[in-house]
């Protein structure tokens, strides 16, 4: 038996994800010790099984590899579902009742990245307890080698049979457009589709872990060229797609306008409070205030807070709310769902709406109110300086007597609207982002902001960038 030990790069231990780049700052060995630590932290509380899965990156068949084998080392049961969407790993550990599950997934970062998304129980593995992995292989603080078993099961059978059992559109006939982006949800998507009703075209619908035709990021309205330009043409009811392991959606109306993830927060949010009247519907601080406003008109709890999924998924299970969401395109179901964001799943309710409701996607969209907004800024700032670059502008602000939501960095409420600073829990930076009713307010919602930055000593983001009508 050998003695185990490993050091991981510092960049990798991230606060929701373990994440690198493969061959400078991720690596084979780092798999292993992967599947050694939390196959550790999983047996010492009695657990037996974990569920593994993988993405369509190029590296991911051997990262699982070796994951495998540091949680066969552990003395587990491994049942690994092969390449997949991350929900469905999410989907099968509740279906085989797992202890733990892990996915190799680099989302919607660059090919040449990779990484590791965790739930341990029926919970994120996030935070203190990613630190914990580090300072466990660091020490060699594992249980003693022990031989587990590995088997192979496939879970998308009944993985497709969940999601359609949810679509409530009865037979009209769709026509929508998908793009999966050419992840790891793209044969998944194409099964899907197969069995709704209506005309379905999936473009990039072929795994590729090079990413040949778009970054796989829906949000970002570069990616979504193609989808726009397939919609008009076509003249479809709606454009779905998703980022590289499909557990983020992004939308495209009938006339090719993007919905940001707030706007298509409302949408799910007025058909899931009708079953849920009363109910916390959570979102993330960068959400626009018609978010808020909408679910409150629409009779539910408008409740903002923190950034960051699995700080959202927690939130839910705390506050029992049937539906969360982030700008960034997670939307979390617990209404008839398992709590998890599952992008496909997301879309099936989304089609459901469409089709049930007698007015299009792009007249939901038009008749909610406008503002104006700037796109999410990130600007760097060191690790050790960002926090404390906030409890500064706190600290003034309380001084100035301004009206500040401090859920998540800084949120400062004025009459012309609202402006945001935050620090990244993932990156050396400070995220920005503004919001009012007129150009003129969004200029003084700017000026405040660049100011408190300043007073900080950092230099103020480039506002220059093209503002977005929301």
């Amino acid at each position: 038996m050998t003695a185990f030990r490993h050091d991981f790069h510092p960049t990798s231990l991230r606060e929701y994800d373990i994440r690198g780049v493969i061959g400078k700052t991720l690596s084979g060995a780092d798999a292993f010790a992967i599947g050694r630590c939390f196959g550790s932290i999983v047996a010492r509380e009695g657990g037996k099984k974990v569920v593994v899965g993988y993405d369509g990156r190029l590296s991911s068949p051997e990262l699982e590899t070796q994951l495998v084998a540091g949680l066969v080392a552990c003395g587990l049961e491994v049942a690994r579902i092969g390449c997949g969407p991350t929900p469905m790993l999410y989907f099968a550990s509740y279906e085989l009742k797992a202890d733990g599950a892990v996915m190799v997934t680099g989302s919607h970062n660059p090919p040449d990245y990779n990484g590791f998304k965790m739930m341990l129980g029926k919970k994120p593995f996030f935070g203190q307890q990613i630190q914990q992995i580090g300072q466990m292989a660091s020490s060699g603080d594992v249980v003693p080698e022990a031989s587990g078993s590995s088997t192979e099961v496939d879970v998308s059978d009944a993985y497709v049979a969940r999601l359609l059992k949810d679509y409530d559109g009865g037979d009209r006939a769709l026509t929508v457009v998908w793009d999966p982006g050419n992840g790891s949800g793209s044969e998944i998507t194409k099964r899907l589709v197969a069995k709704l009703p209506g005309k379905h075209t999936v473009i990039n619908g072929e795994i590729d872990g090079r990413f040949p035709n778009h970054h796989p990021d829906p949000t970002v309205l570069k990616n979504l060229e193609q989808i726009i330009a397939e919609v008009r043409k076509q003249g479809a009811d709606l454009g779905i797609a998703f980022d590289g392991d499909a557990d983020r959606i992004g939308a495209v109306d009938g006339e090719g306008n993007m919905l940001f993830g707030d706007q298509l927060l409302v949408v799910l949010a007025r058909d899931v409070l009708k079953n849920h009247p009363g109910g916390t519907i959570i979102a993330d601080v960068k959400a626009s205030q018609v978010l808020f406003d909408e679910v409150a008109k629409a009779g539910g709890n408008p409740l903002m807070w923190k950034t960051g999924h699995s700080l959202i998924k927690a939130k839910m299970a705390e506050t029992q709310s049937p539906l969360a969401g982030e700008m960034s395109g997670h939307i979390f179901f617990n209404d008839k769902w398992y709590g998890f964001d599952d992008a496909p799943y997301s879309a099936v309710r989304l089609l459901g709406i469409v089709a049930r409701a007698s007015e299009s996607l792009a007249q939901m969209r038009d008749a909610l109110p406008k503002v104006i907004n700037t796109p999410e800024l990130r600007f760097n700032c060191p690790d050790e300086r960002k926090f404390g670059v906030i409890e500064e502008v706190k600290a003034r602000l309380a001084t100035s007597g301004a009206k500040v939501q401090d859920v998540d960095g800084v949120r400062v409420l004025t009459e012309d609207g609202w402006w945001l600073l935050r620090a990244s829990n993932t990156q050396a930076v400070l995220v920005a982002r503004a919001e009012a009713k007129s150009e003129e307010g969004l200029e003084r919602l700017k000026k405040l902001l660049a100011e408190q930055v300043e007073a900080s000593g950092l230099q103020a983001p480039d506002f220059s960038g093209e503002n977005a009508g929301h």
